[in-house]
């Protein structure tokens, strides 16, 4: 058992099968994830006339959409988390829904970098209470055992809010002005954050949890049931730090998220400036891309992991590994290729296997600590991940094109991106170091 007290898959809860609710709850969670991540990649999509009108630099444009955005995005999912945990964790979702949409319609509104940015922060904030609350969501909808297809299919929403993003943004920048593309997504997502508020009802926590009811029985129990337990807020904190399988995979996916994000947040920039794309050939194939490469990815390594992890738990280490050794020739091709159909072709498979880690991530983190604790531990996860992934990737591949550029270099995107091939390195070095921490915790349990 996890440190954190984890509940263990009883044989009442694999017997249960998510109804018809509970895949029109996934469905609307996937949707407002869609415009989580629309929201927040709209930004990159649209860097080119971003930068043409407001003449914000790449190590600017780094900051805004990394260290900026994620400062607030991270930090306050913590409370955020913890207040879900003890609350509605529905009417959290449906409002900070509406405040992160609000905030992306005033990026269109923005007469300069400093209103730009202070906007980015906002919808940071907003943003900060939208996944957790929905991954502690659809553990209570899906028993364990689904919950790997489950996520995998929620996680659906970054490639689909992307592909959306840039086949919706780069079409309206193209015809009319990049800033009706913020003000129209945003007006969407104040709609849908009311559709939350009043069409999905809040589950009962860790009702999958539980045995089936036992027949009843003419004696009574010796002893009462005690009542479920309530984690503090520091306690829980301590425990996921103090936890190293948790602890191991957070930092893994840091590891992991600085280079992806890094990379998401620079491509179409990348694509347009150093390999000939428009705006016009940005929203056809690359939104095509995107779809079909992350969605792939997300699925296959969802349906792979409830495959796996049964037979060995190491599974949840060896899985992103694989992917993300596999990824990197691929990736090099892709940086390396002199036209952007070729960049194309070869960014295909990247796309798909640099997501192998997330489903099995997410998954294992549900699995590992009690239904009150999901939110919490889920907010915890992106706390370390995001902060060092999102918030430093974009800054660090940002600041780096500048420096190439400072020196003469023409291409200095291309440059940055090479620079990124130590970190899949150090990605897959720490997702074996997991692999580690659960053999022994595997060791442990067998000789107890």
């Amino acid at each position: 058992m996890a440190v954190l007290g984890a509940t263990t898959p009883l044989p009442g809860a694999q017997a249960a099968r998510p109804g018809p609710y509970a895949w029109f709850v996934l469905a609307v969670l996937c949707f407002v994830y869609v415009l989580n991540f629309l929201d927040r990649q709209l930004l990159s999509i649209l860097a080119a006339p971003i930068q043409d009108e407001l003449g914000v630099t790449d190590g600017q444009l780094g900051l805004i959409s990394g260290l900026y955005f994620a400062m607030f995005y991270c930090i306050l999912a913590i409370p955020v988390g913890w207040l879900a945990d003890r609350t509605n964790r529905v009417k959290v979702l449906a409002l900070s829904c509406g405040l992160w949409s609000a905030a992306t319609a005033f990026c269109g509104l923005a007469a300069n970098y400093p209103q730009l940015a202070a906007a980015r922060m906002a919808v940071g904030v907003g943003e900060a209470g939208g996944v957790p609350p929905s991954y502690a969501i659809i553990s209570d909808y899906f028993p364990s055992g689904k919950r790997g297809t489950a996520l995998s299919l929620f996680n659906m929403g970054p490639p689909i809010g992307q592909a959306l993003g840039v086949a919706f943004g780069a079409s309206i920048a193209a015809a009319y002005s990049w800033r009706l593309a913020f003000i129209w997504i945003g007006v969407i997502g104040v709609i849908t954050a009311v559709g939350v508020w009043f069409f999905v009802k809040e589950p009962k926590r860790g009702v999958l949890d539980q045995p089936l009811a036992e027949p009843a029985s003419e004696t009574p129990p010796a002893e009462p049931i005690a009542p479920p337990v309530k984690s503090g807020f520091w306690s829980t904190c301590r425990l996921f730090f103090t936890d190293p399988i948790l602890l191991r995979l957070s930092l893994a996916c840091a590891a992991t998220q600085f280079m992806t994000y890094a990379v998401l947040n620079f491509t179409v920039l990348f694509l347009m400036r150093e390999k000939g794309m428009t705006l016009e050939d940005v929203a056809v194939w690359y939104a095509l891309l995107v779809l079909v490469g992350v969605g792939a990815g997300m699925i296959a390594s969802g349906r792979l992991i409830d495959r796996l992890a049964p037979r060995s738990k190491t599974a949840y280490a060896y899985l992103p590994a694989a992917g993300l050794a596999l990824a990197i020739p691929f990736f090099i091709a892709f940086v390396w290729a002199p036209s952007w159909p070729l960049a194309l072709v070869f960014l295909l498979i990247p796309t798909g296997l640099n997501y192998f880690y997330l489903s099995p991530s997410v998954t294992l983190v549900q699995e590992e600590v009690r239904p009150d604790q999901r939110v919490l531990a889920g907010a915890l996860l992106l706390l370390v991940m995001n902060l060092i992934g999102l918030g430093l990737g974009p800054t660090y591949l940002g600041f780096m094109s500048d420096f190439f550029q400072s020196v003469g270099r023409e291409n200095s995107l291309q440059l940055a991106f090479y620079t990124l091939i130590p970190f899949y390195l150090l990605a897959i070095v720490m997702f074996l170091w997991l692999a580690r921490a659960i053999k022994k915790q595997r060791l442990k349990e067998a000789s107890a």
